[in-house]
């Protein structure tokens, strides 16, 4: 598995290789530098390859993994496991009930809040239609009092 970068960067660099003979010759320095960069891959993914499989039989081959295996199944089946007497489950229940006892307290307060918020809303929309109708009446006594001066007249 671990050839297959070496094998597919090889097939570039000969492909660009093979190309340099057909295209034209306006096109050769192109070529010439990624036909140069291509074979260096090459030799960058083969020593890569190399250094990886020393490494590999210089670990033992797969004896090593299994050994690993082995000790982490041995290290996580004597693992401890977490023990809550009766009275700290009890303790912990009535801390957390205390806590949602608060929360729904708290709850409760925001929504009467809201609805004095709402009341509040109401009764400034009705001060405000009353002031309109203030500004109305005084239009009307307004123009009623332009309509009795002309009538005197």
């Amino acid at each position: 598995m671990g050839h297959i970068p070496t094998i597919v960067v090889t097939c570039l660099a000969v492909a660009l290789s093979g190309l340099y003979f057909v295209l034209p010759d306006a096109v050769h320095f192109t070529m010439i530098v990624f036909i140069s960069a291509a074979w260096f891959l090459v030799a960058i993914c083969w020593l890569a390859q190399k250094s990886a499989d020393y490494m590999h039989a210089a670990e033992g081959g797969h004896g090593h993994t299994h050994e690993e295996k082995k000790k982490l199944t041995s290290h996580s089946s004597s693992g401890q496991t977490l023990q809550m007497t009766s009275n700290q489950i009890s303790q912990a229940k009535s801390e957390l009930n205390a806590e949602l006892d608060s929360l729904r307290s708290s709850l409760r307060n925001k929504d009467e809040e809201i609805e004095n918020l709402k009341s509040e809303i109401s009764s400034l929309h009705t001060l405000v239609e009353i002031e309109k109708l203030k500004v109305d009446l005084a239009n009307l006594k307004t123009l009623a009092a332009k309509e009795n001066n002309k009538k005197k007249k």
